[in-house]
């Protein structure tokens, strides 16, 4: 004997179908800020060197932009790092870029060109410092670094500027107590691996790829930055403030640290734009960044610290009007 199922009235299906309705509705304004048809045009962000993780990271938010702005073109720009990205968007020469906190405020307090017209769109994840060196090296602590071949990254990045800091904070002059090259990540691994240097600073989101892949093939370890030095480090200005003592944990590197906790410091991210950058434009780029963290996150592990909460934060900038008004929007 066959089953007879109910029939669905026209009355009782008339609810069904309007909470599918909303339903819809609520989908279409998450993927569509306000309905808007999305931006177009072009637009140029500032990456980094590669190997790097701003290099990383930007060719996969370029990803993410083009499924949510099909017709927005993203052009990518290496960088020397974080002190040239805050330049040319400060000047024009790119729209979007990401640096960290000390080199913005580094920037406004020299009054460099444009700075009053820079603005935050979210900050992002930490970047840590790295003092690389030899599994074998004799080098234990900042201060064994006199008299050695020690890179210091390149001219406009943030390695550079953090690396003077913390030589300068050991009672290091970088131009004189040591012998020092201009190496980001995609040089100086190979050469420490050459022996041609004796150590490298970088300054990164954990982990590095260009690390991981040193590690594949070479033994390295990491020197702590610690202690006193810390301490030291923040009385050299306003701009050392935006350092915190931190450790790199355990399971960034686990071929090279065995367990072990680094003692470093850490400087915070920011995603930034200038005040003339069109605001509906860079409402939809925040929605972007905030949405796409665990899918970029899953090759990228830095992404996975972008979090709504602390997205805001964004000293030394103010908020550019388009990302207050998506903060403003899903806000509980």
């Amino acid at each position: 004997m066959s089953k007879v199922f109910p029939r669905i009235s026209r009355r009782r299906a008339a609810p069904t179908a309007a909470a599918g309705a909303v339903v819809l509705g609520l989908l279409l304004w998450w993927l569509l800020p306000l309905g808007d048809k999305p931006p177009s045009g072009t637009i140029v962000f500032s990456t980094g060197t590669p190997k790097g993780v701003y290099q990383e990271y930007g060719e996969r938010l370029r990803a993410e932009f083009a499924k949510d702005m099909p017709n927005l073109k993203v052009k990518l720009l290496n960088s020397a790092g974080s002190q040239e990205n805050v330049e040319r968007v400060a000047t024009g020469r790119a729209d979007f870029t990401i640096a960290a906190a000390d080199a913005v405020e580094a920037y406004e307090l020299g009054h460099g060109s444009g700075a009053g017209r820079l603005r935050g769109v979210a900050r992002l994840y930490d970047d840590y410092v790295h003092l690389v060196v030899p599994s074998d090296s004799d080098i234990r602590n900042v201060a064994d670094l006199r008299h050695k071949r020690v890179a210091i990254g390149l001219a406009d990045s943030g390695v550079r500027l953090i690396a003077d800091r913390v030589l300068r904070a050991a009672g290091i002059d970088p131009r004189k107590d040591i012998t020092p090259f201009a190496d980001g990540i995609d040089t100086g691994p190979e050469r420490l691996e050459q022996g041609r240097i004796d150590a490298f600073f970088w300054s990164g989101g954990l982990p590095t790829k260009g690390l991981v892949a040193l590690a594949e093939k070479s033994a390295f370890k990491f020197v702590p930055i610690e202690g006193d030095l810390v301490a030291r480090l923040h009385g050299e200005g306003e701009e050392a403030r935006y350092y915190r003592a931190t450790n790199i944990p355990e399971s960034a590197y686990p071929a090279v640290q065995q367990g072990n906790q680094v003692p470093t410091i850490a400087v915070s991210n920011l995603l930034m734009t200038r005040t003339d950058m069109d605001p509906r434009l860079t409402e939809w780029v925040t929605r972007t960044v905030i949405k796409s963290r665990d899918g970029i996150g899953a090759h990228v592990h830095s992404a996975q610290l972008v979090d709504l909460r602390t997205a805001i934060y964004t000293d030394p900038l103010p908020l550019q009007e388009g990302a207050r008004r998506y903060y403003r929007s899903v806000k509980p």
